[in-house]
């Protein structure tokens, strides 16, 4: 029997004359998660893709369960399409499948090559009755089984008993790139991770205040890039220094403005990485009315600084939300380190929550902020972040 990975997709199939380009894409991301040692082979037949030719199959389900784009994965046995070979994988299929809480069990057929002469529910019978015969204690139910046996007919007959879900969503690259604002703190590391599933592939940008922050808050932000890289593949970070962004805003602007300021000159920045790597939007981990520089005044202000879209993956969700979908992809336990970003210093006692747009570009006049963001470009560290 030779075995292969059974890849289901969902939302490309409903991309009509598009859905081949985002089938080729998936496919893309699936070679470059496994690799191309060895005699890995993807074959797309009959909206389902194969990968065969792996040596280790529990390590390729692991990566492959964080790639966007699939819905669930199964490894799954093939044999040709006569139901001699069927009936007899079928029972072997399922003996290795059993373990001591196994007593019940049902087949479920599918059969996609119509030109088989069995239908579906007589491919069931005679699979199922097959392991009757074979398993001495096993019975049949088909409402509430203990595990179910699956037969689907296509060019050849596949046979498996386990479906692992996957993360769904669209392949990354499929929707274009954008430039992700990424602090070390639980909120845009959600939001990357959420906007990556719409296909999009993100750069990340990170603003790093040396001395006031320290060398372990940039590597926990190179942590959690690595831990993003499972579900995005490759990651370009842009470690930017803004202490003296940070600096000149604390000597020259109102107390209350500060950390709208300083948001608005991320978000310059931010951008002219977006124009100069192929961005077409930014990304935030910001959530409304969370703080103070969430509210809508303050989201229309901080959006006024840039011309590109700036998407918000987390705008509706609160603070518990975010927090779970973090536990769930990975990246809390990095986030929850006590090392602080550069958006914990220099914080006002009374932020303003309402800013009029007139006021904070007055603000801004009294800083040379065309030479405060070339100069902080033109210092800015590049790592090439990858899968581990």
């Amino acid at each position: 029997m030779e075995k292969l990975i059974l890849v289901r997709y969902g939302e490309i199939h409903l991309k009509g004359l598009n859905r081949p380009f985002f089938e080729r894409k998936l496919m893309d991301n699936i070679k470059a998660v496994l690799g191309s040692s060895g005699g890995i082979e993807i074959i797309r037949t009959q909206g389902r893709i194969f990968v065969s030719g792996i040596d280790n199959v529990n390590h390729a389900l692991e990566r492959l369960s964080k790639v966007f784009g699939i819905v669930s994965l199964s490894p799954v046995f093939v044999t040709e399409k006569n139901m001699e070979d069927i009936t007899k994988t079928c029972v072997e299929v399922f003996k290795n499948s059993m373990d001591g809480g196994v007593k019940t069990f049902k087949v479920e057929a599918r059969r996609a090559d119509k030109r088989f002469p069995l239908t579906s529910p007589q491919i069931s019978r005679q699979s199922g009755a097959a392991v009757l015969r074979n398993i001495p204690g096993i019975k049949v139910d088909v409402h509430n089984p203990d595990k179910i046996l699956y037969v689907e007919v296509r060019d050849r007959a596949y046979i498996y008993t386990d479906i692992y879900p996957g993360p769904g969503g669209m392949p990354v690259g499929a929707n274009g790139k954008v430039v992700l604002l990424l602090s070390g703190g639980i909120d845009s590391p959600v939001a990357g991770w959420m906007i990556a599933k719409r296909g999009v592939k993100p750069e990340a940008v990170y603003f790093h205040s040396f001395p006031f922050t320290s060398e372990r808050a940039k590597e926990k932000v190179i942590d959690l890039c690595r831990v993003l890289s499972e579900y995005m593949g490759d990651i370009n970070l842009h470690i930017i220094p803004f202490t003296t962004i940070q600096q000149e805003i604390y000597e020259k602007c109102p107390d209350s403005q500060i950390t709208v300021l300083m948001r608005r000159s991320m978000m310059k920045i931010a951008e002219r990485i977006a124009l100069a790597t192929g961005g077409g939007a930014l990304v935030t981990g910001e959530s409304l009315g969370q703080v103070a520089s969430q509210t809508i005044e303050s989201l229309h202000v901080t959006n006024s600084a840039v011309n590109m879209p700036v998407l918000r993956p987390l705008i509706g969700l609160d603070k518990v939300e975010i927090m779970d979908r973090a536990k769930d992809i990975g990246t809390y336990q990095i986030s929850i380190l006590p090392y602080e970003d550069c958006c914990t210093v220099f914080v006002p006692k009374h932020p303003v929550t309402k800013p009029k747009l007139d006021q904070i570009e007055n603000s801004e006049k009294k800083l040379d902020m065309d030479k405060l963001i070339k100069d902080a470009l033109e210092g800015k560290e590049l790592i090439a972040i990858k899968p581990q």
